[in-house]
């Protein structure tokens, strides 16, 4: 191995781990963090982007790279290391340090003013954050653009979705945007015949979270190496050997924070399986988040509403509960969660309407980004948006463009993966239900080891070694086709 590429992943492992410490004081800004400490921990996460920031762009480093170019003796992994550097110093070097600093402060002081604006449903409280984090958003993609050689929007998108174009995304939307509207009016109709009901609370939230640690340990997630908490929005974060994931409770409701549970296991049980040997590596993260997503909607909504899963679950939730009565039988939890209704908030959207709370918001950040729009725009956007996609209208902005995290923290360009990841995981699990005859009968016995074991070898062990798409072709046999999500759709609710 050249000595250049060797001296590059030192310096990679260092820059990783800084990142790993950032990961972890996100986590804890969103879960543990009390409220006094929002100024100084604005300070560290901007420090350490700061760090980041000045490590990746260094001189030493450009120089080392042009020379492991030049080194002939690398494998196919280190080559794919390298590549995966390269791409990483590309980004990072289209921004100077003030403006990464900037970014930081902006980001990290912008996501504490919209918790209270979200809880309050106050978008003009923070408005103003919200114009600054979009104002040096577009900067940052002014610059990425002129380095990528690509549009604004892409520039962003590909930090979330390597080599992804808006102008792939747009065909695969138009084709949902003309499937979705006629097919929602025929499962409404379908479901007319429904009559589930949700079964009476209260739910203790020790309950809940017992129920959610029982079937993430069914499901592969390793508590030596990661635990469940509660924020305000659900997530997945920390690091591969120490995955944090969080949900919230309604005492309510239970069903709902447990679909949120098994969702966020999806994205943990990725993170644990990506290739151990390449840790620290740009080579072992994850291979973009279209992917990522589709590990844990692979585990949501192929597995965990799949008839298979529910037949094993529902009698462990009716222990756990105590429950009795027609509310707790497998056909009422069948209706329950595969019930389909416009509703206001993605996180709570069923598998049919969800693409079109992802194309609303692809279609919005956008235009935000391109300057076609402007923040004080937004909610009336939105509200007309929901409108025109869902037949409803939000109440009010808490229900609507306060709901998400994104563009608050600084996530632009990510919302289509949430889709495209929707569609990657149908293909992945038709896949993987052809190599493994007997996988929903091992569901079925809360067996998930074989489905483990399969997507550890042909998706989490390739870490991004391979592009998205050639991973889906070597998985799958086939590169994205929404089609295959839309025969799955079909089968599970009009069949």
């Amino acid at each position: 191995m050249g000595q250049s590429y060797t001296q590059l992943e030192k310096q990679f492992k260092r820059i990783h781990v800084l990142g790993d410490a950032a990961s972890m004081l996100q986590w804890d800004m969103s879960a543990m963090m009390p409220s006094g400490g929002a100024n100084a921990r604005t300070e560290q996460m901007a420090l350490l982007a700061t760090l980041r920031h000045n490590m990746m762009t260094s001189a030493e480093i450009g120089d080392l790279m042009a020379a492991a170019e030049k080194e002939a003796d690398l494998d196919d992994w280190q080559a794919a290391n390298l590549k995966e550097m390269q791409r990483g110093y590309i980004h990072a070097t289209a921004l100077d340090e003030d403006l990464v600093e900037a970014i930081s402060r902006a980001t990290s002081s912008c996501e504490q003013i919209w918790r209270k604006a979200r809880s309050q449903g106050d978008f003009k409280s923070v408005s103003p954050a919200l114009k600054e984090v979009l104002n040096l958003t577009r900067k940052a993609a002014q610059a990425k653009s002129e380095k990528l050689g690509c549009s604004l929007y892409d520039a962003l998108l590909d930090q979330y979705e390597p080599d992804g174009k808006s102008a792939d995304i747009d065909p695969i939307f138009a084709r949902m945007e003309a499937f979705l509207p006629d097919f929602l009016q025929a499962v409404l109709e379908k479901q007319k015949e429904n009559s589930f009901t949700l079964p009476e609370g209260p739910f203790a939230i020790d309950q809940q979270k017992a129920l959610g640690k029982t079937f993430m340990d069914a499901l592969g997630f390793d508590f030596d190496h990661g635990r469940l908490d509660v924020s305000l929005h659900p997530f997945c974060g920390g690091t591969p050997d120490d995955v944090r994931l969080t949900t919230r409770y309604d005492e309510a409701d239970f069903t709902s924070a447990l679909m949120g549970v098994l969702h966020e296991t999806g994205h943990a049980l990725y993170e644990r399986g990506l290739p151990v040997e390449w840790r620290n590596q740009p080579v072992g993260s994850a291979r973009g988040m279209s992917l990522h997503e589709s590990q844990s909607l692979l585990v949501e909504m192929q597995v965990c509403r799949s008839d298979a899963f529910l037949k094993y679950a529902v009698p462990i939730m009716k222990e756990t509960f105590n429950g009795s009565g027609p509310s707790w039988s497998l056909d009422n939890f069948t209706q329950l969660y595969r019930a389909v209704k416009p509703g206001f908030i993605r996180v709570d959207a069923d598998e049919v309407t969800y693409p079109a709370h992802v194309i609303l918001r692809y279609k919005l950040e956008r235009a935000l980004i391109e300057g076609d729009m402007e923040v004080e725009d937004i909610p009336a956007a939105w509200n007309e948006s929901m409108q025109k996609i869902l037949g409803i209208t939000p109440p009010s902005d808490r229900e609507g463009c306060l709901q998400d995290i994104h563009w608050y923290d600084g996530a632009w360009g990510y919302f289509p993966t949430y889709t495209l990841g929707a569609m990657t995981a149908a293909q992945i699990f038709a896949a993987a239900k052809k190599a493994l005859p007997t996988v929903e009968e091992d569901i079925t016995q809360g067996d998930f080891s074989p489905l483990l074991d399969w997507l550890r070898s042909n998706i989490h062990g390739y870490g991004s070694k391979l592009s998205g798409r050639d991973l889906l072709i070597k998985s799958t046999g086939q590169p994205l086709e929404p089609e295959v999500f839309i025969a799955h759709l079909k089968d599970r609710y009009l069949a």
